[in-house]
């Protein structure tokens, strides 16, 4: 089974790069899949890339769900 996570896009960089913000872990991901993606977005992320933008009610939402679940 694959899982991926929630981050909020901090700053989008060059080469298909942006640096993230997982619950309070910082990262940088490939976001060459996403076209439209600014910084503010949040978007899933599975190994490194990010495969689709989520809108930030449910983005909020699904980061409630897991922390109550203690992930």
């Amino acid at each position: 089974m694959c899982i991926a996570n929630i981050c909020k896009i901090k700053k989008v960089l060059k080469n298909n790069k942006a640096d993230v913000d997982y619950c309070g872990l910082q990262d940088t991901i490939d976001i060459r899949f996403l076209d439209d993606i600014v910084s503010g977005d949040y978007a899933l992320v599975h190994a490194g890339f990010a495969i689709q933008k989520i809108e930030k009610e449910e983005a909020l939402k699904m980061i409630k769900i897991a922390k109550e679940a203690g992930l």
